[in-house]
């Protein structure tokens, strides 16, 4: 069977789809997450501005299916299209959905911790630790792993590397279990541009090294978007024993 979709360039075919067969025991060689997009109700209105209209049965049947597969879900972040329509109202309701869900198949599950509900800008430091917390709470109320996001008002607001360390150290403090970090860069969010503090990408990656290490024992690992392998596996020799780096594939 082949499937078309009729495009402004052209006809796209589609291949057939190949069925996966579902793994007999755990996957115990690495620790991986599915990041699972978001499937939009196609009669919602989904325009700019209006709220997220979210088909939650196939957005759920999807998790399941990854759950199925032996994979933990990395959800509720920017590739659920997260900070891209995914508004916070709808992220709390897919991150208790899916916790939900997690527990009832025993699943492994991990979910964003941002601050997009803030109003306006011009947020304080302390606004901006209290965001954290709110969704920290939300997120671990259903069950799920912390992922700390990049936040825009910390972007924003942060004055140097000292600003990062302090916001960063207080959430990692209020978390009931290890965190993972989520260093997402300006080639996927332009208002992350400078993030850490730093005048460049070496000194960023001193920022975090230095949060990572003062904060060894609470955090699981650091995922990081910069399209950068080598940086990737620098960092990764860098981090202290137990923490892990989560690198991205297709």
């Amino acid at each position: 069977m082949t499937l078309e979709l009729r495009l402004p360039g052209g006809v796209h075919r589609l291949r057939t789809p190949i069925a996966l067969d579902a793994p007999d025991r755990p996957i115990t060689s690495r620790r991986v997450y599915a990041a699972a997009h978001v499937v939009a109700d196609p009669l919602g209105q989904n325009s700019p501005g209006a709220p997220a209209a979210v088909d939650w049965d196939a957005t759920l049947a999807f998790r399941r299916h990854l759950w199925s597969l032996g994979l933990g879900v990395a959800d509720a972040m920017d590739t659920a299209q997260r900070g891209m329509g995914l508004d916070w109202p709808a992220t709390r309701e897919l991150i208790t959905r899916s916790g939900t869900e997690a527990r009832a198949v025993g699943g492994l599950l991990a979910c964003g911790v941002g601050t997009d509900h803030l109003a306006g800008a011009d947020h304080t430091l302390r606004d901006i630790i209290g965001a954290y917390r709110a969704q920290l709470a939300v997120v671990e109320e259903s069950g799920a792993q912390p992922v700390l996001m990049a936040s825009r008002a910390l972007s924003a607001a942060a004055k140097g590397p000292d600003d990062y360390l302090h916001v960063y150290g207080e959430v990692i403090d209020s978390a009931a279990q290890p965190v993972i970090l989520h260093w997402l860069g300006d080639m996927f969010d332009p208002a992350l541009a400078g993030y850490w503090g730093g005048a460049s990408l070496d000194d960023a990656t001193d920022t975090v090294l230095d949060l990572i290490r003062e904060n060894a024992p609470r955090v699981d690992g650091i995922k990081v978007s910069l399209l950068d392998a080598g940086r990737e596996i620098e960092l990764r020799r860098a981090l202290p024993e137990g923490v892990r780096l989560y690198t991205g594939c297709r």
